[in-house]
């Protein structure tokens, strides 16, 4: 039910600022009898298509938080909380950003996510099985990959990209549903506003589109992640994050080992074959590895 209400709040938020953003930029509307004006066109597809991509970038910490169950470590409790939040503030410090907040989220699953609006208001968080299962040495590497993430400015990078994605699938869905539209109409019916196939192709076509420009934003999606990898190398050692992504890939073999975990924000992820490699937001483990080993 929490989640229903911050997905309804979140796009009443969409609205209200974007109505007010089109207002002050005077854009009341695109399409008249005269025809369409491209420019109001693509600015409203713009404004909308940014203003929700980075009102999700400024309540991802609470997303990230309230999908994953992540309670924050602010007190630790035993040993292995105090060394989780000195390696996090350590690793921070050799990146040069704010010791985000550390966080612990109850899953069997080998994962960690990194999440926030900017590199110095970041949250960095580890599965408990992560923590039972993994050395040291492997649970330092990780932590160290995710804070690559933030120092690399990954998640406002993603943000940026998704909002031109949006821009550009919300502005040739409307183009391809006012074709469809005039197509539709009578030769006599007056083109004096949209008709109904106009408002329903967009729909189609912004679901068609959306689905093909996701493959944009996961190409740029795996090439953060060899960066990160990268970072995460630097930061503990080449041996330590080889080490990791390999003990990450000999769990993910494990038959059914993933069914019903979340993995949506996870430093590793289901290989996918084919087409579906397409939309795959994290490269192949075994392609991350070799990259790491020809360094």
């Amino acid at each position: 039910m929490m989640r229903i209400g911050l997905f309804l709040l979140t796009n009443l938020a969409v609205i209200i600022v974007a109505s007010i953003t089109l207002k002050l930029l005077g854009v009341d509307h695109y399409m008249s009898g005269a025809g369409v004006n491209y420019t109001s066109l693509l600015i409203f597809c713009a404004v909308f298509g940014f203003v929700g991509s980075f009102i999700s970038l400024f309540l991802s910490k609470t997303m990230a938080k309230m999908g994953t169950g992540t309670e924050l470590i602010k007190q630790p409790r035993s040993a292995e909380e105090q060394w989780l939040l000195d390696t996090v503030a350590e690793l921070a410090h050799e990146a040069g950003i704010k010791t985000p907040e550390v966080g612990i989220f109850p899953a069997q699953q080998a994962n960690a996510f990194a999440t926030g609006w900017n590199r110095n208001d970041a949250l960095v968080a580890v599965s408990s099985g992560l923590l039972q299962r993994f050395r040291q040495e492997e649970v330092r590497a990780v932590l160290a990959h995710e804070i690559g993430h933030v120092a690399n400015g990954d998640m406002v990078t993603l943000a940026l990209i998704q909002g031109v994605v949006n821009t550009f699938v919300m502005f040739f869905a409307r183009l391809a549903a006012m074709a469809v539209d005039n197509f539709l109409r009578s030769d006599d019916e007056e083109a004096s506003g949209p008709g109904i196939g106009y408002f329903i192709t967009t729909i189609v076509f912004e679901i068609l589109f959306g689905i093909l420009a996701s493959i944009v934003v996961a190409w740029f999606s795996r090439r953060r992640e060899y960066r990160a990898d990268a970072v995460g190398a630097r930061l503990s050692s080449n041996h330590s994050m080889i080490g990791a992504l390999q003990r990450l890939k000999a769990e993910y073999e494990i038959p059914d080992q993933l069914q019903g975990q979340f993995t949506a924000f996870g430093i590793s992820s289901h290989i996918k074959q084919g087409f579906m490699a397409l939309f795959s937001s994290h490269p192949p483990l075994d392609e991350r590895i070799r990259a790491l080993q020809s360094r």
